[in-house]
């Protein structure tokens, strides 16, 4: 039972957004997945780019406080055709990692497609079929109200399904190494932040 305990880990995913971020915070134990928190924040509300970047500091370092997270993923801004909006995105995530960073919580990116394969079976599945797989692998109903927050949990879920597999526990040195992103980086380069 304690083993049990020993394993335990508190997961937050995140879907960066510039109008909407959505996201999920699981807890872990053994291969129990329970859902503790997941929510959206409205950021269409705010006038200016730059107040947005700080409502997500805010709100992301506010969750952190409360749940406490070993480890956040976060999906990857995926490319589109408008550049403005892909730099909007990126500076969104980068703020959420920042909250994340400046509490030295380890951070892992995936992309949209490898977050809906991980849960769904299919990297093309619709918003409606990863809520619906969620459902099921959570065993609850979930808030059709927070549709954009299913996003967030199954980032968290999806990070558990890929932390835990015999290919990343095989090699737990090169784990840190691969996973480590921005945390590595901050890690080996001190002078460089400020």
């Amino acid at each position: 039972m304690q083993q049990a305990d020993a394993t335990e880990k508190v997961i937050i995913g995140v879907d960066p957004g510039t109008q909407i971020m959505g996201y999920g915070v699981i807890s872990v134990k053994g291969q129990q997945i329970t859902l503790v928190q997941y929510g959206v924040i409205h950021l269409s509300k705010y006038t200016t780019h730059e107040l947005k970047l700080k409502k997500i500091f805010e709100r992301i370092s506010q969750l952190i406080t409360d749940y406490l997270p070993d480890e956040m993923a976060i999906e990857d801004p995926f490319y589109g055709k408008n550049p403005q909006s892909m730099l909007k995105l990126g500076r969104a995530q980068g703020v959420a990692m920042a909250a994340a960073l400046s509490r030295d919580i380890p951070i892992v990116e995936y992309s949209p497609k490898k977050v809906k394969q991980s849960v769904t079976g299919s990297g093309s599945a619709s918003k409606e079929q990863v809520a619906y797989m969620l459902e099921k692998i959570l065993n609850m109903e979930l808030s059709k109200e927070f549709m954009d927050a299913t996003d967030g949990i199954a980032i968290a879920i999806c990070h558990h399904y890929h932390a835990n597999s015999p290919a990343s526990s095989s090699t737990s040195s090169s784990k840190k190494s691969k996973k480590g992103g921005w945390g590595a980086f901050v890690s080996e380069n001190p002078e460089r932040v400020k």
